[in-house]
């Protein structure tokens, strides 16, 4: 039996949005990324990435020569000819610590004029990092400029990367695991035949949850690079060989590298966890 494929638009043709476009072609999708950039788009309808990442060169342009992927500019359009919208834009801080959603909102914008010219539902799977509570807002303004039904005509998901520069590849076919944040069971359904060359189990969560899940994510690892830094800061201090500390440290999956004292419940005590 042939396995089921999908047409599937990437709004955002940065650096998660070319990493998706090329592995979603390679696993036989048909792909169509989209970018207000003329330059980006133009690269893709050549058979190059926009970005410069380990094995992507290669398989993009195989994929191109397959006819699997192509781009343009126009959001609307991109939504109409797809299935599946996967928003890929960027997020960036503001001075006062919020997220910028403006070009979240821009596509949203998109996205509910392309529905509005189309029949058949369609699936909206958020890969932006995102606070809580930004995929009911962008599933209230696609209602609203398409004039269609949420959960029946259209459903607005939260599905997370978990893409590492230098490794983007490998982290999208197999990461830790594909999380899809939604009560609406037919999208899931979708979204998991989208990541059906994936290989990582799906996490089915409410939507608010995988926003924050992404967040959390983000956070601890910020975390274990300072922590990693300051351990080493201190051992070049002292004269010890910082790499084969951490080597062994490292090694501890029991302890250190697991799920223990990560639970919830009371502050740390004892003779030994307040010294530090």
């Amino acid at each position: 039996m042939v396995p089921l494929r999908y047409s599937i638009s990437i709004c955002g043709l940065g650096y998660v949005g070319c990493v998706d476009l090329v592995c979603l072609a390679t696993h036989g999708h048909r792909m169509l990324g989209v970018d207000s950039q003329l330059a980006k788009v133009n690269l893709v309808n050549a058979g190059e990435p926009t970005v410069e990442e380990k094995e992507l060169r290669p398989m993009m342009a195989t994929a191109h020569a397959a006819g699997l992927l192509a781009a343009a500019t126009d959001s609307s359009l991109a939504t109409a000819q797809t299935e599946v919208s996967l928003v890929c834009v960027g997020t960036p801080s503001l001075p006062d610590g919020t997220v910028d959603l403006v070009s979240i909102r821009k596509v949203a914008e998109e996205i509910g004029r392309g529905l509005a010219a189309k029949r058949g539902r369609h699936v909206i799977a958020i890969r932006s990092t995102v606070p809580p509570g930004t995929c009911a807002e962008v599933s209230a303004l696609i209602a609203r400029v398409s004039g269609r039904q949420p959960d029946k005509d259209f459903a607005v998901v939260s599905n997370p990367e978990f893409l590492r520069e230098g490794c983007a590849v490998a982290d999208f076919n197999q990461p830790a695991f594909t999380v899809l944040g939604t009560h609406c069971q037919w999208a899931a359904d979708i979204l998991r035949v989208v990541y059906d060359g994936v290989d990582a189990p799906v996490e089915l969560l409410d939507t608010r949850t995988a926003e924050l899940l992404k967040y959390t994510c983000n956070t601890f690892h910020a975390l274990k690079v300072t922590f990693a830094n300051e351990i080493g800061n201190l051992c070049g201090k002292l004269g010890i060989d910082a790499q084969g500390l951490m080597d062994v440290f490292c090694r501890d999956t029991k302890l250190n590298l697991s799920r223990s004292y990560l639970k919830l419940g009371f502050a740390f005590g004892g003779s030994c966890l307040p010294k530090p």
